[in-house]
């Protein structure tokens, strides 16, 4: 008896000392575990882009879109944008059985709409494209294109929907931005006119190689957000995975480029498809209720737990206090991105403890209606009320590891804290609840002990 009452005093004190932390840490201003809030609690722009795959091969899928998001986050930092959320995600499409990779974009306080997709849009398409062989279509466009060029030289007007595309003088390869590593700004030592280096890794260096090898003498236009910035003529293969880029620059011009490109190339196309802004203040609303009904769901649990099983159920609200404290640390420490669909799996983890403590106080009265004595029954009532309980929340948490796999972002955050709290929520009701019950339980059950420790309206 007296172990479990230290155990039980050390149990409530390191209790203590976690509802500490989480309150001290909101407290400060300038708190080093402040809680991450989703936009639908903080305010902010949400994003969601269509990813153009449809020109890489299907085994690259996967590593195209993580470089997209990786520029994209590399983008956003740049403006100092609060921990933003940038991910990658496989969806359904209008077609049956098709599948679009999208860019979801989340921007905590960043409320200007415009501004947000300034940010995304400035990021450089970046693609070489190599000069198209002869043929009839392309002497024809030449001519067409001579022609207004003639006009426009004469003051003429040119009905520009009739010139000629540039698809039909140059046909994109498979190198693009994709492949650079770093873009640097140098001036002609003849000329002093500025230019550009660019830096490809491994792979691209080895498409390059190839490229201008087999394409001696041939035109290599360089395109930035389909716009042709520079035509060169391959005169050898070009090995080292290094590029010039000359053209009409001004030092200034070729300073901002050269900032766009490092900051990141797009690997791919990308089209904006949604964007919806949640205001500070309806995200200042959102997270009131989830808090009041969080407080709320605590509240009704705990006085039905008092009401029905008095003593056992002022145990069983020491042990909900602290799975709650402790599920508010970790989401403080790891740190997990709290939603309004996050609070709400978290309120559901709480009934999920409550259960699992009604699960034991019902299986130990079972056991002293056998004649066991007050501590046996306890330990025998936890026995036997582990292997549902263990049952329960094992089936629970499979159904959060589906969600969070196949969900959306907006599931993903239910799942995941539910998750997580009920997988918490079991070892605090085994282990904590049994502690402290078993350091305040009577020897025997007469009198005023008879009613404390018993249930019900009897």
């Amino acid at each position: 008896m007296l172990k479990s009452r230290i155990f039980a005093v050390l149990i409530l004190l390191a209790g203590f000392g976690i509802g500490y932390f989480v309150y001290t840490s909101e407290k400060k201003e300038d708190a080093q575990f402040p809680f991450r809030l989703g936009l639908d609690l903080s305010g902010g722009t949400h994003l969601i882009y269509r990813a153009d795959v449809s020109r890489v091969e299907k085994n690259e899928v996967s590593s195209a879109m993580d470089a997209l998001r990786d520029v994209i986050e590399r983008r956003v930092n740049l403006f100092g944008v609060a921990e933003p959320v940038v991910q990658t995600e496989k969806t359904s499409s209008v077609i049956p059985g098709a599948k679009e990779e999208r860019l979801i974009v989340e921007l905590p306080g960043v409320t200007d709409t415009d501004k947000a997709i300034a940010m995304i849009g400035e990021t450089p398409l970046l693609e070489f494209r190599l000069e198209r062989p002869d043929s009839p279509e392309k002497r024809a466009a030449q001519e067409a294109l001579n022609k207004a060029i003639v006009a426009l030289a004469n003051g003429e007007e040119v009905d520009k929907s009739v010139l000629p595309n540039d698809d039909l003088f140059f046909v994109k390869t498979e190198l693009s931005g994709r492949y650079l590593t770093k873009a640097a700004l140098f001036f002609d030592s003849l000329s002093g006119a500025p230019g550009i280096l660019l830096d490809f890794n491994k792979q691209g260096a080895d498409i390059f190689e190839r490229i201008t090898g087999e394409n001696v003498g041939k035109t290599l236009a360089i395109y930035l957000d389909g716009s042709p910035i520079s035509t060169p003529v391959i005169r050898q293969k070009i090995t080292g995975g290094k590029a010039e880029i000359t053209g009409q620059f001004t030092p200034e011009e070729a300073k901002v480029l050269v900032g766009r490109l490092n900051s990141g190339a797009l690997p791919i196309p990308i089209e904006l498809i949604q964007s919806q802004t949640v205001g500070a203040s309806l995200g200042e609303d959102a997270k009131t209720r989830g808090v009041i009904a969080g407080i709320a769901g605590f509240l009704a649990a705990s006085l039905f737990m008092i009401f029905w099983y008095r003593a056992s159920g002022i145990v069983a609200i020491f042990s909900l206090a602290i799975y709650a404290v402790t599920m508010l640390s970790i989401f403080k420490l790891v740190p997990i991105t709290l939603t309004a669909a996050g609070i709400a799996g978290f309120i559901l983890s709480i009934g999920m403890a409550v259960d699992a403590n009604i699960l034991i106080f019902e299986r130990t009265k079972e056991e002293l209606k056998r004649g066991l004595n007050s501590r046996e029954a306890v330990i025998e009532g936890f026995k036997r009320a582990w292997f549902s309980i263990r049952d329960s929340n094992l089936s629970s948490m499979i159904t959060a590891a589906v969600l969070f796999w196949f969900g959306t972002s907006i599931v993903e955050g239910f799942a995941l804290v539910f998750g997580l709290g009920v997988l918490v929520s079991m070892i605090t009701s085994i282990s904590i609840s049994r502690t402290l019950l078993l350091a305040v339980i009577p020897r025997s059950f007469t009198g005023v002990s008879r009613f404390l420790f018993g249930s019900g309206v009897r």
